[in-house]
């Protein structure tokens, strides 16, 4: 325990270094010269940074199920605080994420992520959040991908939660395939409430893509209950013994 609080404070005070010193001149590089690659080079820097110092480490099934050159919106349940970055840094290098607004309260990092094209929802305010679909489905169509976390809030039983529709809206109006994520270990590396980061390895697999192409907004329903399915099935299949 006291070894993994060590490594956990270094974690806290090393990403956070990172982001006050890269994070400002990589943000006025981008704006000066258009550079938006860099923020995520700098991004995935910052992520593989904070993984190291905490001796975090993945495993991923299922890359051939990644549409390479294609947008798409990669759905992934959420167990931890851990979850979200190691998704981010496994499955593409230019991610872009559907995020809570409250993650606006942290002034860098809230200016990064919109340089870089992420979207901040705010659930509790439905024309606003209709707002940020929108958008995210004009990024897709003009060819970006996206992360979302649709379960909305972290699973406290890893069992995994019904899914809020905005995400999924936001697929069928960029016409853009689902693909289904499924990530185990984030709860055995940091329980809820806790600020201490075990080092384990976490388990990624990545499902068939769902396509979306002739669906409208009504088919959300159908289009969502199959998602969920085969979250849960790649859910049931336990940890990954090797990586693939």
């Amino acid at each position: 325990m006291l070894v993994a609080a060590v490594r956990s404070l270094a974690t806290y005070v090393g990403v956070s270094l990172y982001v006050l010193i890269v994070g400002p001149p990589g943000m006025i590089l981008a704006i000066v010269f258009g550079w938006k690659d860099l923020l995520y080079i700098l991004g995935h820097g910052g992520v593989r940074l904070g993984l190291f110092l905490s001796g975090i480490s993945f495993r991923v099934a299922g890359r051939e199920n990644i549409p390479i050159g294609r947008a798409a919106v990669y759905c992934s349940n959420h167990q931890s605080n851990i979850d979200p970055p190691v998704v981010f840094d496994a499955l593409h290098p230019r991610m872009h994420i559907l995020y809570k607004r409250e993650i606006d309260a942290i002034p860098v990092l809230a200016r990064a992520f919109r340089l870089g094209g992420f979207i901040p929802i705010d659930r509790r305010n439905k024309e606003a959040a209709m707002q940020s679909i929108e958008a995210g489905a004009k990024s897709i169509r003009a060819g970006n991908s996206f992360l979302i976390f649709p379960e909305g809030t972290r699973s406290k039983t890893g069992e995994l939660l019904p899914f809020k529709k905005g995400g999924f809206i936001m697929a069928i109006k960029g016409q853009a395939p689902i693909v289904p994520v499924a990530v185990q270990g984030g709860r055995d590396a940091q329980k809820k409430g806790s600020w201490i980061i075990q080092p384990v390895t976490l388990s990624v697999r990545v499902g068939a893509p769902v396509e979306t192409a002739g669906l409208n907004v009504e088919d959300r329903a159908k289009l969502i209950d199959g998602v969920h399915r085969q979250i849960e099935q790649m859910l049931a299949a336990g940890p990954i013994g090797k990586v693939v």
